[in-house]
């Protein structure tokens, strides 16, 4: 069997050419990563959870009519996706403070605002992400206005999806992050959801405790990421109970 080609290796996923054109094959890694990859860890399970839980994800959107790259899982770390020209930003959108907004504007960790507020901040981990305007962005020509206007429909359709399928299963949807690509049909050009959508990307807290469910598990020091993500996995039906992620495959020489 012949050699997939990598195209591009993330923190959390590594990127393969696709069996036809206009498809990747996006690979889920175990590697944990935070405060811009000044900590890191292997997290045995973590990619196959996030694989699951992306697919999971991916296709809710995609049934209300919530366009995204992803096209069908392949197995337990893979999935295949459309090829997309990636807009150079992070769109975050947040019910509640917490985080660095929290930090930046001294609001308590938890206070929920009075709407969905949406933030972008430009993908560059040498400069840490920063924070960015729609000024900014129409100033670089990072996107255009009407791309804006569709970026900010997308993100809050995200919003309103993710937030009610948490809400069901007891869980409250603190806020998070999507990527947003690009595809053309000939001349005209489509804006769809991309990367991933999982507990790495979210922040995730029982409704009933305020345990924390999502990545600030690892960034914090707050116990295992793997049960953590297991537990929000079990809740939605992604996984039976009891069940334990496969770790990652050993290459035999």
């Amino acid at each position: 069997m012949a050699r997939r080609k990598k195209i591009y290796e993330g923190k959390a996923k590594t990127l393969y050419e696709g069996p036809e054109p206009g498809t990747i094959i996006q690979y889920f890694k175990d590697d944990a990563t935070a405060f811009n990859a000044e900590k890191k860890a292997v997290i045995e399970g973590k990619g196959v959870l996030n694989n699951m839980l992306s697919e999971y994800f991916m296709t809710g959107l995609n049934t209300i009519g919530v366009p995204t790259h992803f096209i069908k899982r392949l197995n337990m770390r893979e999935q295949l996706v459309r090829a997309v020209e990636i807009i150079p930003l992070e769109v975050i959108v947040r019910n509640y403070a917490a985080g660095t907004m929290a930090k930046r504007l001294g609001i308590e960790e938890g206070t929920q605002l009075p709407r969905p507020i949406v933030e972008y901040c430009l993908k560059d981990d040498k400069l840490g992400d920063p924070l960015v305007t729609e000024e900014h962005i129409a100033a670089f020509g990072w996107a255009s206005q009407q791309d804006m206007d569709d970026i900010l429909s997308l993100a809050l359709r995200v919003n309103d999806f993710m937030a009610g399928v948490m809400y069901g299963v007891g869980i409250k949807l603190i806020d998070f992050k999507i990527e947003i690509g690009r595809v053309y049909d000939g001349d005209f050009q489509r804006l769809i959801v991309a990367d991933e959508i999982s507990p790495d990307s979210c922040r995730l807290w029982d409704i009933a405790s305020g345990r924390k469910l999502d990545k600030d598990v690892f960034r914090r020091d707050l116990g295992s990421l793997t049960d953590a993500y297991t537990e929000v996995a079990t809740r939605l039906g992604v996984m039976p109970k009891g069940s334990t992620p496969m770790a990652r495959p050993k290459l035999i020489n």
